[in-house]
Parts: structure tokens; C-alpha cells; sequence
């Protein structure tokens, strides 16, 4: 993804718990603690503890996915990233299906492969659910991508779960988005390939009217989160957005900034599909060997799950009208 604007922005530190830091440190969550955690949970009124979403559970897809090492479109470790999501996919009931396709890359072709889960809804309609889960090939570098590729992935796998029982008017996909990054540099057609060739395909299909609203997630897993409002994105999702975020006690994480980027969202907005992309790139360890474990949190993931799961009940709303 790329930036294109940014405005000023204060920076606030993110609270960081005595779990997070345990987390962060890459060191599994005890039972003890999802024994508490699922009682906190159960003091939700109106949700049950396994409707909710668990940071613990994301982080855990998070660590695995990084332990795998760098993961670009094409690799032999993309497909062991492929197969880690579809392992986990399946073992939560779900059908997964592959979009594969070729792309044509500064370096040849490449073979790609979308990764897409449906939740029926009461209507054929759909809302997306969407994130990246390939890194940037960065030559000479470790770059593992916890935040850029890993933090979206992970967090889609908790909400495939957290959404899976629950009712909807919506039917909604979640998809797994190969070969977001650029080969060589962010120019013409070298990025975004696995969100352009879903949308080629719906429009082919005459399927793209039926996506009602795409929520894109990417690098959101910044120990300081703050997430700004993407001036490319449809302006009634980032107001419902930033409204829930204010609703949950999360605006210290959706801060009321702009900013301008270019990324997966792009394609389904120049299709006509309301969208939204969710990041923070203000994130210094940015497509170095920083991005790792160290550098991200599962609080943040926590305030990125608790905000998507609070605006999807007005998202539908808004998009049936």
C-alpha cells in the first residue's frame, strides 16, 4: 500500500496490559487465562464469550504466520501460509475456497491464490471482509511482516469465528488477498493484484452489484495504533466507523486525522462498491526488519476487532437502504 497524503497527528501512547506484554514477547497465552478472559467476556451483556473477539486467539495466528519467515506472492512459504489459514479455516467448519489465478509481475508470471470463506446471510447480498496476507519480497532482508500482512490475515481467522454463528442480514466473504505488495515499486499495475483480479471477476460474473460494502484491513497490529480516516475510502463507512470506535471507548486508536492512501480498497471503489480501508501506516518499522513481533501488539488487535465488530450492524443497515 502506499500513502499519499498524510495530515499532522498527536501521538498517544497505547495502554499496554500485563497479557500484552506477555504476548508481545511471543510467548503463548496460559489456560489460566482464557479461563478469565472468557468470564470477562461472559460479562458482556448480550454475548455469549465465543461471540466475541479474543486478541489471544489473533495473536496466536499472528506468531504462527510469522514463524513461517517472509511470505511474498509465489513462495514456497505463502503456500505454507495458505495452508495455515485453510487448516484453521476448516477446523472452525468452513469451506475454503481458492480463487487462483496468474498474474503478470515485473518478473514474470506468478501464480496467486485468494482465499475466501462465505457466511450465509438472510440476503445474497454481500458484505466483504477483506486483508492481505502475503509480504513485501525484500531482497537481502528479513522482513517478516508482522504488521504489513500478518496482523490483517490473523485477525480475519478470529473473525471468521466470532462472526461464524452469529445471524446477519448480509451474507458475508472474508477474503485472503495474495499479492497486495508490490514486486519493485508501487507503479502502474505492480501492486494490488489479488484485490483487481477479484473485482475483474465479479464484474465479469455480473456480481459486482451484489457487494454492498468491502471493509479492507491492513497493518493494523501497531503497538501504537492510530488509525486515520483514508480520504480514498467512502465517506458514510468511515463516519460509522469512527462513530462505533467512539461508542466501544476505542478513539484513542481511530483518531480524527486524514489521511490519503492507495491500497486493496482501491479497485472495488473504482467498481462503485462502498469501501473502507482500515491502517495505520505511520508505523516506522514499515517494510524493514522491524516489523515483527516486538513491534506489534494484540491490544491493538483487540481495539481493531472490537470497532469492526461494532460497526458491521450499522454497515448493514446503511447498506440496504
Amino acid at each position: 500500500m502506499i500513502r499519499t497524503k498524510l495530515l499532522p497527528a498527536s501521538f498517544k501512547s497505547l495502554p499496554v496490559s500485563f497479557l500484552a506484554v506477555l504476548l508481545a514477547a511471543g510467548v503463548a497465552a496460559p489456560l489460566w487465562y482464557y479461563a478469565q478472559h472468557d468470564d470477562a467476556q461472559a460479562q458482556t451483556p448480550g454475548r455469549s464469550p465465543a461471540s466475541q473477539f479474543d486478541s489471544a486467539r489473533a495473536w496466536e495466528h499472528l506468531r504462527q504466520l510469522v514463524a513461517i519467515g517472509p511470505r511474498p506472492a509465489g513462495s514456497p512459504a505463502i503456500r505454507q501460509a495458505r495452508a495455515y489459514i485453510t487448516r484453521q479455516l476448516s477446523s472452525l467448519g468452513f469451506t475454503v475456497e481458492e480463487q487462483a489465478f496468474t498474474a503478470q509481475s515485473p518478473y514474470g508470471p506468478v501464480e496467486m491464490v485468494n482465499l475466501i470463506v462465505t457466511l450465509p446471510g438472510r440476503r445474497p447480498d454481500r458484505l466483504l471482509i477483506t486483508g492481505h496476507y502475503d509480504t513485501k519480497l525484500m531482497p537481502n532482508q528479513r522482513f517478516v511482516g508482522a504488521s504489513d500482512g500478518g496482523s490483517s490475515a490473523a485477525m480475519l481467522i478470529e473473525l471468521a469465528r466470532v462472526l461464524k454463528d452469529r445471524t446477519h442480514e448480509l451474507t458475508y466473504e472474508i477474503v485472503w488477498f495474495d499479492g497486495e505488495e508490490a514486486f519493485v515499486d508501487w507503479q502502474g499495475l505492480d501492486h494490488t493484484y489479488g484485490s483487481r483480479y477479484y473485482v475483474q471477476a465479479a464484474t465479469k460474473a455480473k456480481a459486482i452489484s451484489s457487494i454492498k460494502a468491502m471493509i479492507l484491513l491492513d497493518m493494523v497490529g501497531d503497538k501504537d495504533l492510530q488509525i486515520r480516516r483514508d480520504r480514498n475510502s467512502t465517506g458514510w463507512l468511515n463516519d460509522l466507523v469512527w462513530a462505533a470506535a467512539r461508542r466501544v471507548g476505542r478513539d484513542e486508536q481511530f483518531i480524527d486525522f486524514d489521511t490519503v492512501i492507495e491500497d486493496d480498497h482501491l479497485p472495488f471503489i473504482e467498481a462503485g462498491v462502498p469501501a473502507i480501508d482500515l491502517i495505520d501506516l505511520d508505523y516506522p518499522a514499515w517494510h524493514t526488519p522491524d516489523d515483527d513481533l516486538e513491534h506489534v501488539s494484540a491490544a491493538s488487535l483487540q481495539a481493531v476487532g472490537d470497532v469492526v465488530l461494532a460497526a458491521l450492524p450499522d454497515i448493514e443497515r446503511r447498506a440496504v437502504r
